[in-house]
């Protein structure tokens, strides 16, 4: 398995100081989500078509860019053409950079919302559609109601997309559906392909977000239980200070994240 973090946990860093942290620490992959005071990726200035065979340069070796995150939400009609289009610029941009994922999602909040689900299939199919032939993998997060597993199978099987997979936010599934570890993988286990790893816990109802070991979500038994299943792609750390200021500084939570992890992985 392969150890990476999303710039979702260092907005105050710049470009140069993002990459050279995961050089520095030894990380795997590096996942983009936002770069400095830009979120759209394709706009961001180092990132244009002048400057994407440095970008390359930067990443030939081992350590690779593991995913390009958008914020595509493919289960609300009213708002289909703007999201496929983001959807659609992300697997390009992805498709020159050699990055093999983009993320989709069907609802914009974590927790289950009002969703279209018939569309978000439609939706999807059409995104898997446009990315199979530039070689990418759109990937549908465990968020809204596909953070219930079952239905998130479900989801999947109706897609019916050769170039699909499921991006399994550890936190999601757990915290809003009381999901076990066994019955999540029973579920998705065949179509996961790239996980985002947070750990948090429940006080009076409301989710706090932890340093990983600090909180109660089982990360040893899903490293054990990915193991035995032999996946050998990314673990994502998704520490999400771009929304929530008030968490632990980046250079403290990646160093402790990627040691955290190898004990981890080399004990599983």
């Amino acid at each position: 398995m392969k150890l990476a973090f999303s710039t979702l946990g260092c907005p105050g860093w710049s470009w140069k100081e993002i990459y050279a942290t995961v050089f520095d620490l030894g990380f795997d992959g590096l996942e983009i989500r936002g770069l400095e005071n830009e979120m759209y990726l394709p706009n961001f200035p180092k990132f244009t078509e002048g400057n994407i065979n440095n970008i390359k340069r930067i990443f030939s070796g081992s350590t690779k860019i593991s995913m390009l995150t958008c914020g595509a939400v493919i289960g609300n009609p009213k708002s289909a053409e703007p999201f496929y289009k983001e959807a659609t610029d992300y697997i390009d941009l992805a498709e020159k950079l050699g990055v093999p994922f983009i993320r989709v999602m069907i609802s914009p909040q974590p927790y289950p919302t009002e969703t279209d689900y018939a569309f978000g299939v439609a939706q999807y199919k059409k995104i898997c559609d446009y990315a199979k032939q530039k070689g990418v993998v759109p990937l549908i997060e465990t968020n809204g109601i596909l953070a219930d597993s079952k239905v998130m199978n479900k989801f999947i099987e109706d897609t019916n997309a050769e170039n699909s997979g499921v991006l399994w936010d550890i936190n999601h599934p757990y915290r809003y559906f009381g999901e076990s570890i066994t019955e999540t993988l029973s579920n998705i286990g065949d179509f996961v392909k790239y996980l985002h790893i947070k750990d948090s816990e429940k006080q009076n109802d409301k989710i706090i977000y932890r340093m990983m070991g600090y909180g109660d979500i089982p990360i040893c038994e899903i490293v054990t239980e990915l193991k035995k299943r032999g996946f050998d792609g990314y673990l994502s750390l998704e520490w999400v200070k771009r929304w929530l200021p008030e968490l632990e500084e980046p250079g403290i939570v990646f160093s402790h994240y990627i040691n955290y992890m190898k004990r981890l992985l080399s004990n599983a």
